[in-house]
């Protein structure tokens, strides 16, 4: 079973920056496909970012395309999210995920590990 620890949340004024990271605790991390989604209060779940077992194939949510990227270091178990032009709408908890799917799937309920969450909160 994969364990998953993200972390890198913070607040930031629109327009900032932020690196959310995930790390796996497998050795088999490089099976899996990584995902990235988030949670405002009073929202659903919604798919941000996926990456590919070998990192060479991303996917991404329209509302984030062009300011996020999604990226993984698989010698470090690791998956990341860069962050610009954060916009107060941005603001959510945001999970890792993994999932023995392919990287196209945008659905939550395909992703089988998650981590516990990191706070974004954008001010304006």
């Amino acid at each position: 079973q994969v364990q998953l620890v993200d972390f890198g949340g913070g607040l930031v004024q629109a327009g900032g920056s932020l690196r959310l990271s995930c790390a796996a605790s497998e050795r088999t991390f490089s099976t899996y496909t990584m995902g990235w989604f988030r949670q405002a209060p009073g929202k659903e779940r919604e798919f941000v970012a996926a990456v590919s077992r070998s990192g060479s194939t991303t996917y991404y949510a329209d509302s984030v395309k062009g300011r996020f990227t999604i990226s993984r270091d698989n010698t470090k178990n690791t998956a990341y999210l860069q962050m610009n032009s954060l916009k107060p709408e941005d603001s959510a908890v945001y999970r890792c995920a993994a999932t023995s799917g392919p990287a196209q799937y945008r659905g939550y309920v395909r992703y089988d590990y998650w981590g516990q969450g990191t706070q974004v909160t954008v001010s304006s």
